[in-house]
């Protein structure tokens, strides 16, 4: 089953019987179905009293419903990736045939703690001029929520600049709401030509930004399983996808660290292929705009082979961290 056309009920206001906004959850997955059970569990227990809509979207392989109880004015349905395979087209599949007036993203192997829906709906009925929320994450494989890591957003409400000025990208994806039909219209949908769907949560939350601020639940309201990353050894197709959003997308140039962190990324990158000159290319162009950016460092250590690409995304990955 799949779904090209919005659902007559899609541009439906608030749920009838509970007087709430209707949400529709979109699972992009890929051979990982125990995970993706548990997680999708955690979206149909939500403490959320309006309906909700779980959309699970198979990327390269045969629909199998995972193993859930559905509660009441709860829906799970399973759709098929036939548009660009790669989270940005499965994103898509589920926008257009969602039926929530709020939209939100869940990876396949993360969990939702039970008070995230109702939380971020109440934050966009604060602020009607608001498309987008966020919140934040627990990071780590534990259960239990003692010891685990937290990210927090540094603030309730963050502009483009909030975001561009961070050395890193903090906001995980697990953690998007959006009002669905306006941010079709105003923003559309995810892009699917960034090469291998590198970065395109974070390319769509910038073009919100751009519209409207961002706001922030400042809880961690997202359990983030830190496994290896799809990423992790695809160096070409991450120098592709960072040149191709630099091309296009000039905010990523305006402040100083967030380029930065690109350029410590194509030199990374460069590094682990090899490509020595072209390391220290990029690597210098990083150094000059914060010295502090440490993907500069490591990938001058990868380029001179004092360490190994995937022993330094090992140590990466131990401290909740990526390259």
């Amino acid at each position: 089953m799949t779904g090209h056309e919005p659902s007559p009920h899609a541009l439906a206001g608030p749920d009838v019987a509970r007087g709430q906004p209707s949400v529709t959850v979109v699972v992009p997955t890929h051979n990982r179905p125990q995970l993706l059970a548990q997680t999708v569990q955690s979206i149909l227990d939500q403490d959320y009293p309006g309906r909700v809509e779980v959309l699970v979207v198979f990327d390269r392989e045969e629909p199998v419903r995972p193993e859930v109880s559905v509660p009441p004015d709860r829906e799970l349905r399973l759709l098929r990736n036939d548009r660009t395979p790669g989270p940005a087209g499965a994103y898509n599949v589920g926008a257009i045939a969602a039926t929530g007036d709020y939209f939100a993203l869940c990876d396949d192997d993360d969990e939702w703690l039970p008070h995230k829906i109702r939380l971020q709906v109440e934050a966009l009925q604060r602020r009607p001029d608001a498309l987008f929320a966020t919140c934040g994450i627990y990071l780590g494989e534990a259960r239990a929520i003692t010891g685990s890591r937290a990210r927090i957003p540094a603030k309730e409400v963050l502009t483009q600049s909030d975001l561009l000025s961070s050395a890193r990208n903090e906001l995980h994806s697990s953690t998007f709401m959006v009002r669905r039909e306006a941010m079709i219209r105003q923003v559309g949908l995810v892009d699917e030509q960034i090469p291998g769907s590198y970065g395109e949560d974070y390319d769509w939350l910038l073009r919100a930004a751009r519209i409207s601020p961002v706001l922030a639940v400042r809880r961690p309201l997202v359990r983030v399983r830190w496994k290896y990353s799809y990423f992790a050894d695809r160096w070409p197709t991450i120098i592709e996808a960072i040149t191709y959003q630099l091309e296009r997308r000039p905010e990523l140039q305006e402040q100083p660290s967030n380029l930065a962190r690109l350029y410590g990324r194509l030199a990374f990158a460069h590094a682990a292929l090899g490509r020595r000159e072209e390391a220290r290319r990029w690597a210098r162009l990083a150094r000059k705009l914060d010295w502090r950016q440490q993907r500069t460092w490591l990938a001058y250590l990868v380029a001179y082979r004092l360490m190994k690409p995937r022993t330094v995304l090992r140590l990466a990955h131990a401290f909740g961290r990526g390259v």
